[in-house]
């Protein structure tokens, strides 16, 4: 792609329609945008190989199918159009976002299966929860104290835009100096932060929380890494003492990786240095991507194709 690419900052989908990502658009009208009424999924791609990309499109479709969605593409046709947004750009390092939705409704209808659902996407340059140069030095967290919506509400592993728990708990967070919140339940136990899961080492043992968690894909694939490790994880509730108590804290996103927390509520982790266990994950992921188990190559050929 050359350099007057009208791609170059990020390419959008828009119900079957390419376009530069500055020009994409929702209707005002669609049940997404008015009622939250969508999911979506977020795959990224790294030195030209999507991470996942399989397991990604199989969490979206579980979840469009618990919210009764008849997307416009099956599963190959959705692949294709991730291909097609990343190759477009021409990037080598992308954030993928993809998203269904309820769609808007017909004249005289308050049903919302009466509506055609929509399907929406972008690709641009790779976004980071912190840059991966300062991930090693670890990050300021903060316990936030919005209380995380419950499962019984909403299934928590339909990934999900109802982020105002999660909203006031990251301006809670630049408030008080730190990078991210965590949220707890009506429990008092740990759940996740806005677009990561979070796991401690206690003792040689690694944790994770059981519920009122998205499932995400980067902690699978730490629990998978750490397996390799000869390190079983605990897939339990996590009380806020034994986050407090942790040897080690770290957070999985997509949109990062494996980052390590080394202050928690403005105390050491520790000994506020990135601990030996959450140092070796963090390696192995990103070695990870040069997998073809976890790596599938991007088909820059398709940028032909959507023009």
């Amino acid at each position: 792609m050359t350099s007057d690419n009208p791609f170059a900052a990020g390419a959008g989908y828009m119900n079957g329609a390419f376009v530069p990502v500055k020009e994409a658009r929702i209707p005002i009208t669609d049940l997404g945008f008015i009622r939250s009424d969508a999911t979506y999924d977020v795959v990224h791609v790294w030195k030209s190989r999507f991470f996942r990309l399989e397991d990604h499109v199989d969490r979206f479709l579980g979840s469009a199918d618990k919210l009764r969605f008849n997307l416009p593409l099956d599963r190959d046709g959705l692949i294709a159009m991730l291909h097609r947004l990343v190759a477009l750009t021409g990037l080598e390092d992308v954030y993928v976002s993809f998203t269904g939705t309820r769609g808007s409704l017909p004249p005289g209808s308050r049903n919302p299966l009466d509506c055609e659902n929509g399907l929406y996407g972008f690709a641009i340059p790779f976004m980071w929860i912190t840059p991966l140069e300062e991930q090693l030095g670890g990050i300021r967290m903060i316990t936030a104290s919005p209380e995380r919506m419950a499962m019984t509400t909403f299934d928590q592993s339909i990934k999900n835009y109802m982020w105002g728990d999660l909203t006031a708990g990251m301006m809670e967070a630049s408030d008080r100096g730190a990078k991210v919140p965590v949220l707890l339940d009506r429990n008092g136990n740990v759940t996740e932060g806005p677009g990561f899961n979070i796991f401690i080492i206690r003792g040689g043992s690694m944790m994770t929380p059981d519920t009122g968690v998205l499932q995400g894909i980067t902690r699978r694939t730490a629990i998978e890494l750490a397996r390799d490790l000869n390190i079983e994880t605990q897939i339990a509730p996590v009380p806020r003492d034994a986050l407090k108590s942790a040897d080690e804290i770290f957070i999985t996103s997509t949109a990062g990786g494996i980052i390590p927390v080394t202050v928690l509520d403005d105390e050491n982790v520790g000994d506020g240095q990135t601990g030996p266990v959450a140092s070796r994950l963090h390696s192995l992921y990103w070695q990870a991507h040069q997998d073809p188990r976890y790596s599938t190559p991007v088909d820059y050929t398709l940028a032909e194709a959507a023009e």
